[in-house]
C-alpha cells in the first residue's frame, strides 16, 4: 500500500483531498470566533503596514540615517511590511475560503509567509556580520559602499524568493502522501524539517556573534580613555548593539514557537498534534512585525522625532487639504504666511522642514 502511495502523484486534486488525507479539518461555516480573529487580525495588519512603512520614509528622509546599517534596518521594516502584506492575504484566504483555493493560490499563500521569514532571517543575519565586522574595528558604521549595500539587499529577497518557491515547485507532498504535513498538507515534512532546522541554526549563530560583539565592546571600554569624545563614542556603539540586540531578541521570541512547532510536525507528524497550537504561534510571528517600530522609537531619540515630524506635517497636509478659505481670509490685509508648518505651538514647530535643522551640518550621532 505504502509503496504503490509513493509511486503515484495525485496533481489533479484539490487543496480539500489533501487536508482530508491529513485529517485536517477545514470549517464548512463562519463563526462568531472567526470574525473575531480576522476582524483583529486585519487590524494588526492595518498598523503593522503603516508602522513599518512610517520606519522605512523616516530612514529615507533623514540623512543622519543614510548608512549601512540603516539601510538593512530599512530593508528589516520592508520585510515587515511585507509579512503584514502576506498575513492580510493570510486571513482572506482562511477558514471557509480554504476549500475554495486552487493550489497555486494555497502555494502563494504559503509562499508569501515563506518570503517574509527568510527574508527578516537573512537580513539579521546580514545586520549581525556587518556589526561585527564594524564593531571589532571600533567604529560606528561601516564603510560598506551603497552599490555594495544594494546588492546585498538584492541578494536577501532574492534568497527568500527561492525559498518561498521551492515547495510548489520541487518540494512537496503531492507524489508522497505519507510525508504530507499536518500544518501545511501539501508541504512536504522533510521540508519543514530544513526549514525549521536552518532558521533555528541561523538564530545560534547570530546570537554567538552578538555576545562575542558585546563581550568585546565591553572589554575595550574598559581601557578607553577618559576623554569625552572617546568615550561618547563607544556609548553610542554600545546603544547601538543594544537596539539591534532587541530587534534580534524580539525575532527569536516570536519566531522559535512556530519553527519548533514546524520541526515537530515534520519529525513526528500527526503524533505531534500540532494543529492544536499552530494558530497560537502564528499570531506571536504576527505580533513580531509590530514590535520593531516599537523598538526603534523608545531606542532612538533621532527616529522618535522624525516620527513626529513626519506625522506632523502630514496630518498639517491633510488639514490644510480640508480647510477651505473663505473671502474674508483671502482680502485679509494680515501678511502671508511662510510656506511650511508655522510654529505657533510647540506640536507644531516639530513640523518644520528637515534641510533647515540640518542644512550644512556634518553627521553627527543620533541620540539612541
Amino acid at each position: 500500500m505504502e509503496s504503490s502511495l509513493s509511486n503515484t502523484c495525485y496533481y489533479d486534486h484539490n487543496v480539500t483531498f489533501f487536508y482530508n488525507w491529513v485529517g485536517k479539518k477545514i470549517s464548512v461555516a463562519w463563526t462568531t470566533r472567526d470574525f473575531v480573529v480576522i476582524g483583529l487580525g486585519l487590524t494588526v495588519c492595518f498598523i503593522v503596514v503603516l508602522a513599518n512603512l512610517m520606519v522605512m520614509v523616516a530612514i529615507f528622509m533623514n540623512r543622519r540615517f543614510h548608512f549601512p546599517i540603516y539601510y538593512l534596518l530599512g530593508n528589516m521594516a520592508a520585510a515587515d511590511l511585507f509579512a503584514g502584506v502576506a498575513y492580510v492575504n493570510l486571513m482572506l484566504n482562511t477558514g471557509p475560503w480554504t476549500s475554495m483555493l486552487t493550489k497555486n493560490q494555497w502555494y502563494i499563500r504559503g509562499a508569501l509567509i515563506d518570503i517574509s521569514l527568510t527574508a527578516s532571517v537573512a537580513n539579521l543575519l546580514a545586520v549581525a556580520v556587518e556589526r561585527h565586522q564594524t564593531i571589532l574595528t571600533m567604529q560606528l558604521h561601516s564603510k560598506m559602499s551603497k552599490r555594495r549595500v544594494v546588492l546585498l539587499i538584492v541578494c536577501i529577497w532574492a534568497v527568500g524568493i527561492i525559498m518561498g518557491v521551492v515547495p510548489s515547485m520541487v518540494w512537496n507532498c503531492e507524489c508522497h502522501l505519507e510525508d504530507c504535513s499536518t500544518v501545511a498538507p501539501l508541504y512536504s515534512r522533510r521540508f519543514l524539517i530544513f526549514w525549521a532546522v536552518l532558521n533555528l541554526l541561523t538564530f545560534f549563530i547570530m546570537v554567538a556573534m552578538y555576545i562575542r560583539i558585546f563581550i568585546y565592546v565591553r572589554y575595550q571600554s574598559q581601557y578607553t580613555s577618559q576623554h569625552n569624545s572617546e568615550m561618547q563614542h563607544s556609548q553610542t556603539i554600545i546603544n547601538l548593539m543594544k537596539t539591534i540586540f532587541m530587534v534580534l531578541g524580539a525575532f527569536v521570541i516570536c519566531w522559535t514557537p512556530g519553527l519548533v512547532t514546524l520541526l515537530l510536525d515534520g519529525l513526528l507528524g500527526k503524533e505531534s498534534h500540532a494543529n492544536d497550537y499552530e494558530k497560537f504561534c502564528l499570531v506571536i510571528a504576527e505580533c513580531n512585525s509590530l514590535v520593531n517600530p516599537i523598538i526603534y522609537s523608545l531606542r532612538d531619540k533621532e527616529m522618535r522625532q522624525t516620527f513626529k515630524r513626519i506625522l506632523c506635517c502630514l496630518f498639517r497636509r491633510v488639514d490644510d487639504q480640508q480647510r477651505q478659505p473663505s473671502p474674508i481670509e483671502i482680502d485679509s490685509p494680515t501678511p502671508k504666511e511662510p510656506l511650511g508648518c508655522v510654529q505657533k505651538s510647540e506640536h507644531e514647530a516639530l513640523c518644520f522642514s528637515q534641510e533647515t535643522n540640518h542644512k550644512g551640518d556634518s553627521w553627527t550621532t543620533p541620540g539612541l
